[in-house]
């Protein structure tokens, strides 16, 4: 294969990755849009049922825009059709919800359209002095001789030492430039955009994984000690032979060390409030760049769930695996096999056995539920002796005092108090008028029910009733005061003769 076709052989298996799939076609616009209306920047979960209705609202929105080349159908068989096209996923969340959340694929092209849509950043010294120092810092840390290495600390050291002697001496600063500090927040931009789309890559690779590791499970053609082996060997390997393990671990190690997260916080925000960063950066950018350490954070927590679920369900089975429930299969295969081969010792070469692939269902009419029961036709035990003749019964009167409110006589004693000629001022002032069997505690029920009965006004104030109980002990309670209305004032006036 000559070189022009070896490379068209590499590109023409780009264009066949889901990212430039999603790019490279009519309604790409529209489909961008989309997911960027409904994910934002940090791929955050959305539950199947609100994105079906958010793509379907959206979609009609951008009809009523006038836009014309929109895609056809209702929102679950657009997503039904994205997740063929490898740019959403459908997963559970930690509450066991359905949840869509976009690939790496469809980050990648997010990404791309944010980069173009941004202002191109042309060839600038900050670039240049980006490039320079990532050069140099290189070559410090992965030349193989010793001398150069020790060369170049020492030479960085110097220069350091020189700019920290100047700016101690009091010598002037000299103020970064628009430009400058454009330039640079372009380029810290591009970093920190393309972090999303570097952990959804390792948690869709732990997903493939645990996708494998089940279907070996169910097909049952290796040990499962092998199958638990080649993970810990592939999980190893995710983790240590690829860019993204790569930068997942360097990213762990990372927010490990709370100094380094600390002093990343601490640049981020000296960076935001610098002077020329109002005039350069929107709000939406500054919120970009200032939950760069949370986004971070999210990204790791999103890898270690995907992680722990493929350890789940490796220890799920294990721990349902019967291997006692394997043998006795294995056992009655082995017999099955055996009376088989019985039979194909008499039969003949065209010998046919009708075997039906389910066992006949019984037919009965009438499942008995429950049993005869002996106990069910024991007769009642016998009813106790009664007390003997020589024991004081309780008296009737005895009785009425342990019992509820005298309503009967309570409503004639409050009708009389309504219509009396001196009247009473209070519920209170009746009730200890009465007498004191009509004094109970329980008779301020009877009382309060009846005024009820008569929607006497409740003032905020509280009044006392003194109560005698049966046994004449007293008792005080302080009840809500109920007015009682004056009889002379609600009595008809007589008409005037003339």
């Amino acid at each position: 294969m000559s070189e022009v076709a070896g490379e068209l052989a590499r590109v023409r298996s780009a264009f066949e990755q889901p990212t430039l799939t999603l790019l490279h076609q009519r309604q790409a616009p529209v489909l961008i849009t989309v997911f960027r209306a409904a994910f934002g920047r940090d791929n955050r979960p959305v539950p199947t049922g609100r994105l079906h209705t958010q793509v379907e609202d959206h979609l009609a929105e951008l009809r009523l825009a006038g836009e014309k080349d929109v895609p056809q159908g209702s929102g679950r068989d657009l997503c039904g059709r994205w997740m063929r096209g490898q740019w959403l996923v459908r997963s559970l969340d930690d509450a066991g919800h359905e949840v869509y959340t976009l690939t790496s694929h469809a980050q990648q092209a997010l990404e791309l359209v944010k980069t173009l849509s941004r202002d191109r950043a042309t060839l600038s010294e900050h670039r240049i002095g980006t490039l320079l120092s990532t050069v140099r810092r290189f070559n410090s840390e992965a030349n193989p001789d010793r001398t150069t290495r020790v060369a170049i600390l020492n030479a960085e050291l110097a220069r350091l030492r020189h700019e920290r002697d100047r700016l101690v001496d009091g010598e002037e600063m000299e103020p970064a430039s628009v430009d400058y500090m454009a330039e640079g927040f372009t380029e810290l931009q591009l970093l920190v955009s393309a972090l999303p789309s570097d952990f959804a890559r390792v948690e869709e690779r732990f997903a493939e994984i645990r996708a494998e590791i089940l279907a070996s499970f169910r097909a049952e053609d290796r040990p499962a000690g092998e199958v638990i082996d080649d993970y810990l060997a592939r999980a190893d390997a995710l983790m240590t032979a690829t860019p993204e393990g790569r930068a997942f671990e360097g990213a762990f190690a990372l927010l490990r060390d709370e100094a380094l997260v600390g002093q990343l916080r601490e640049d981020l925000t000296a960076l935001l409030e610098h002077p020329l960063a109002d005039t350069i950066l929107g709000d939406a950018e500054r919120a970009e760049l200032r939950g760069t350490v949370r986004l971070i954070r999210d990204g790791l927590d999103r890898v270690l769930s995907q992680r722990s679920r493929v350890t789940s369900t490796l220890k799920d089975y294990i721990l349902a695996h019967d291997a006692a429930r394997d043998r006795e299969l294995e056992q009655t295969l082995r017999q099955v096999e055996s009376e088989l081969m019985t039979w194909l010792g008499t039969a003949g070469p065209r010998a046919v056995v009708e075997l039906p692939l389910l066992p006949a269902r019984a037919h009965v009419e009438h499942l008995r539920e429950r049993f005869y029961d002996p106990a069910d036709h024991i007769g009642p035990e016998r009813l106790a002796a009664t007390a003997p003749p020589e024991a004081n019964p309780p008296s009737y009167a005895e009785l009425m005092a342990q019992g509820g409110p005298s309503v009967p006589a309570l409503r004639e004693r409050l009708a009389a108090a309504l219509t009396s000629l001196q009247p009473v001022a209070t519920l209170g002032e009746l009730f200890d008028s009465l007498e004191p069997e009509l004094r109970r505690p329980v008779e301020i029920f009877g009382l309060l029910h009846l005024a009820g009965d008569h929607e006497l006004p409740v003032d905020g104030e509280r009044e006392l009733y003194r109560t005698v109980r049966p046994d004449g002990t007293q008792r005080t309670f302080a009840v809500p005061r109920v007015a009682l209305p004056d009889p002379d004032l609600d009595r008809p006036r007589p008409e005037d003769p003339r």
